[in-house]
């Protein structure tokens, strides 16, 4: 099965308990295989909203990428997310950051995720369950991204209670 790696982000609401949903509707798309702790960031791309929460997931999956992205989208619409602002303050936002090592791009999908080696709030949660992993479009690991991008807004907010995953 392809192993995909996520990213879970949330500034509006009750913040854990929509990152807590949203990591138990995963398993509608596959089986999830590692989640990273929560880290509380700055907004990013448009200033005036409240901080985020930020995790990353990674899981096994049947879906292909484009069913993929669908079925994250019905889950972001099921949890209560609503059209908004680009970068704007939201619900629940999961993005697809890699999809085994597929170089993909369509209307509506790039993979990997274009923005991601610029995003702390992406790279740390990401770099504790896959630092050794390769991004296909840069041939450098995420430890070896993270180190090359600002950290300081990126803190630790605390560990979820593990979600069952596979071993």
């Amino acid at each position: 099965m392809p192993q995909i790696w996520l990213s879970l982000g949330t500034n509006v609401g009750d913040r854990e308990q929509n990152l807590e949903r949203a990591l138990l509707a995963l398993p509608g798309v596959g089986v999830v295989t590692a989640v990273s702790p929560v880290y509380e960031t700055k907004a990013w791309g448009m200033a005036g909203q409240p901080d985020f929460l930020n995790m990353c997931a990674a899981a096994t999956t049947n879906l292909t990428p484009r069913p993929l992205l669908t079925a994250l989208k019905i889950i972001e619409r099921e949890l209560g997310r609503e059209p908004g602002l680009h970068w704007g303050p939201r619900l629940i936002d999961i993005d697809i950051l890699f999809y085994n090592d597929l170089v993909y791009q369509d209307d509506q999908l790039t993979i990997p995720h274009p923005l991601l080696a610029s995003r702390a709030f992406v790279l740390v949660p990401l770099a504790d369950i896959a630092p050794e992993l390769v991004h296909p479009n840069t041939n450098q690991t995420i430890h070896e991204l993270l180190t090359q991008v600002d950290q300081k807004s990126v803190q630790l907010y605390r560990r979820l209670t593990p979600v069952q995953t596979e071993d």
